[in-house]
C-alpha cells in the first residue's frame, strides 16, 4: 500500500522559511514523479512544484525564486524548501507521487504564515 507522509509544516513570520518533507512507502520512489500541491481556504488546489524521476524541476510562478523542490531516493523522501513566505502562502500543503501504477496524494501538512 502506497503510503505519503508530509511533516515540516507550522507557523512561521512573513519572511521565515520551513522545510517540508515526504517520506514515500510501499512504491517503487526512483520512478515517480513527486509533486507539492497546495490548497488555501476557499480555493482550489493547485500544484507549487514538482520534480520528475530524472531531476527536472518546475514550479508555479508564485513560488519561483522562494521555493526549491529537490528529492533524496536512498531516502524515499522529497522535500520542498520554502523561503521568503508570504501570508499568501498559507495552505495545507500536500505531497503528490505519480509514476505508471502510482498516483497518491497524502494527507498534508498546515503551513501558516503571520503577516
Amino acid at each position: 500500500q502506497v503510503q505519503l507522509v508530509e511533516s515540516g509544516g507550522g507557523l512561521v513570520q512573513a519572511g521565515g522559511s520551513l522545510r517540508l518533507s515526504c517520506v514515500a512507502s510501499g512504491m517503487i520512489f526512483s520512478i515517480a514523479a513527486m509533486g507539492w500541491y497546495r490548497q488555501a481556504p476557499g480555493k482550489q488546489r493547485e500544484l507549487v512544484a514538482r520534480i520528475t524521476d530524472g531531476g527536472r524541476t518546475n514550479y508555479a510562478d508564485s513560488v519561483k525564486g522562494r521555493f526549491t523542490i529537490s528529492r533524496d531516493n536512498a531516502k524515499n523522501t522529497v522535500y520542498l524548501q520554502m523561503n521568503n513566505l508570504k501570508p499568501e502562502d498559507t495552505a495545507v500543503y500536500y505531497c503528490n507521487a505519480v509514476s505508471a501504477t502510482v498516483n497518491r496524494l497524502g494527507q498534508g501538512t498546515q503551513v501558516t504564515v503571520s503577516s
